[in-house]
Parts: structure tokens; C-alpha cells; sequence
């Protein structure tokens, strides 16, 4: 009883008894039996993250923001991840649940609601980070994404590019259709018409980002602008523009969401939405704790974080085309 009551810190016990524990515990070198002690309590202090790429830095970030919060509370974190696939998701959290975590973070691979309805039907709280699921009572996080996406539009419009291409994700992903909302929205505030010849659908990855730049520059006349939904899709852009011959700003201007921590290291430096990444997994962790120790509100909680535009050398005001591309388009035109 005495070990038990040093081990757990519960109950009174004299500092001259507690230090003769902790000094046996030492020279044993003992470790409590973790398992055995979530079997008696029905906690194991152990939440888990699942999130649709790693690497990303964006998810990085928001990572360390989820570590840090547990680790504050005696929590450990299981991490996860699931590169947008919803089979990897579906099997993640069959092994969690087995595991008896005590509560889940998630990144949804898609808008579908089976993998949150799977938990709950479970009784494993969810809190889902970065993307929402339509008619799903939980608590979420995320940042703005209708609203950074018209800011970047409104960006590019203000500096004269009216033939705006949108490279987005998957059309499955939340984060998808809000960028591309908030596109739409810029448009239509400045009076333009949307070209959906201009919007692409892809995914979150360099690869894509490559593949749909060279769509875009294919559309005569060629795009102005590029919009990139994300980080890594701007990674791809970058590339495919170099391997057109052309360049940004000065041939084609470039936007995308979520900064870059090697950001300063590419030429030109990026214009971005920044959310708060760090501050999104804390505040989707306190909303777990929170839910997990019975201080919430019986009403889900839905959190929508602020982005902030930075402005940097890859937007630039719009130039004229060369002759050549304009004597091109015009020929088409008429033809």
C-alpha cells in the first residue's frame, strides 16, 4: 500500500518514508507494470494521432503541438499515419481500439463518416484536426481554409491576374473543397466568373503538383497565377515551372497554403497562408483531455483557427505575354 500510494502519488506519506521508496525503487531499478495498471483503472494515459502525411511539415508541426499538451498531462502519443488512404485509417483504428487507447486525433483521409461513427459507437472520444466531416458530432480543429484560400485569390487579384489556376487535393478532403470555396468566393466578390477549365483536382504531394502545372500551362491563354492547395503541392509547381523555362514571378505567380520551414531557402520565397499549426494540435489535445476527464460540454465544440496571408517575392503584378503565346491564343480564339 505504502509503495503503491509513493508510485501513484495519492494518499499521505511522509517525506522520509517517500524518499526510503523512491531510493528501493531506484536500486531495483523497477518499473510499474503499465498494463496492469490500465486494466485496474481503465485508462492507459496513452492518446493517439492519426494524420494523413508525416512528413509534411504543416503535420510536423501540428504533431509537436499534440506531443507537447499530452506530455503536460501525463499522456503518451501513439502516432499514425495513413497517406490519404481510408483502408490504412480503417485498419489504424481497429489496432487503437484493440490497443484501448483512451482517445483519438484525427486527420480524416476523407468526408466520410464511418471512421468517427466507428469510435463513438465505441465509446473512444475523437477529436478530428484540420479537416471536418459533414453531420458528425464531434469536436473539431482546423484552420480556416475558405477563408485563407479568398485571401490568396484576393491577393492575386489585387495585383492584376484575372487567369487564376487552382492546383487542389483530393475532391474527398474537406480542405479541399473549403480552398476551393473560398477561390470561388474571391472571384465572384470582384466580379469575375470562375473558369473551371482553371481548377484541378489532384493530391496533397510535389507529384501532383508537377503533373497538374503542366495541365495548366497547357490551357491557352496560359494562366497568370497558380494557386497551390497546399506546401508540398507548391513544391511540385516550382518544379514544373523551372522545367517549362519559365519563371516566378515573372512568367507565372505563386501562392499555396501552409508555410514551409525551408521557406527562406527557396528562390523565390513563397507567398502563403500560414495557419497556426502548433497551436491547432494543442488546442485539438485540451479539447481531448478535456472530454476525456468530463470537463466539456455535452454539445460538440468546432474550433476554426485564423490564417494569416505573408506576402513574399513569388507574387508579383501581372505582365503581358509574350508575342508569341498572345499571337497563339488569339489564332485559337478565332479558329
Amino acid at each position: 500500500m505504502t509503495v503503491s500510494r509513493v508510485i501513484n502519488n495519492s494518499g499521505y506519506i511522509s517525506q522520509e518514508t517517500r524518499e526510503r521508496v523512491e531510493q528501493a525503487i531506484a536500486d531495483l531499478g523497477y518499473v510499474p507494470n503499465a498494463l496492469a495498471r490500465s486494466l485496474r483503472f481503465k485508462k492507459t494515459k496513452t492518446i493517439a494521432l492519426i494524420l494523413t502525411d508525416i512528413t509534411n511539415p504543416f503535420f510536423t508541426t501540428v504533431a509537436r503541438g499534440v506531443e507537447d499538451t499530452a506530455s503536460e498531462h501525463g499522456f503518451t502519443v501513439m502516432f499514425c499515419n495513413t497517406d490519404e488512404s481510408q483502408d490504412d485509417e480503417t485498419e489504424y483504428l481497429n489496432v487503437l481500439v484493440q490497443k484501448q487507447v483512451d482517445g483519438v486525433l484525427l486527420v480524416p483521409a476523407s468526408c466520410t463518416p464511418e471512421s468517427a461513427t466507428f469510435l463513438l459507437d465505441r465509446n473512444v472520444p475523437v477529436v478530428l484536426l484540420d479537416r471536418h466531416i459533414p453531420d458528425v458530432e464531434v469536436d473539431s480543429v482546423r484552420g480556416d481554409s475558405e477563408g485563407g484560400a479568398h485571401l490568396l485569390t484576393n491577393h492575386l487579384i489585387a495585383l492584376g491576374h484575372r487567369r487564376i489556376a487552382l492546383l487542389c487535393g483530393p475532391r474527398t478532403v474537406s480542405t479541399s473543397q473549403d480552398r476551393a470555396l473560398g477561390y470561388r468566393r474571391a472571384l465572384a466578390d470582384a466580379g469575375l466568373e470562375a473558369d473551371d477549365g482553371l481548377i484541378f483536382w489532384g493530391q496533397y504531394t510535389p507529384q501532383s503538383g508537377e503533373h497538374l502545372t503542366r495541365l495548366a500551362l497547357a490551357r491557352q491563354p496560359r494562366p497568370t497565377a497558380i494557386f497551390a492547395a497546399n506546401n508540398f503541392v507548391a513544391i511540385g509547381v516550382l518544379h514544373a515551372v523551372r522545367e517549362a523555362g519559365l519563371r516566378v514571378p515573372d512568367d507565372v505567380s505563386l501562392v499555396t497554403f501552409d508555410d514551409l520551414p525551408v521557406a527562406s531557402l527557396i528562390d523565390p520565397f513563397l507567398t502563403v497562408v500560414e495557419q497556426p499549426a502548433y497551436a491547432m494540435g494543442e488546442r485539438a489535445t485540451r479539447l481531448l483531455l478535456d472530454r476525456l476527464a468530463g470537463r466539456s460540454p455535452a454539445e460538440p465544440q468546432t474550433v476554426v483557427l485564423p490564417t494569416q496571408l505573408i506576402v513574399r517575392k513569388s507574387s508579383g503584378p501581372v505582365h503581358a505575354a509574350p508575342a508569341a503565346l498572345q499571337d497563339q491564343g488569339q489564332r485559337e480564339r478565332e479558329s
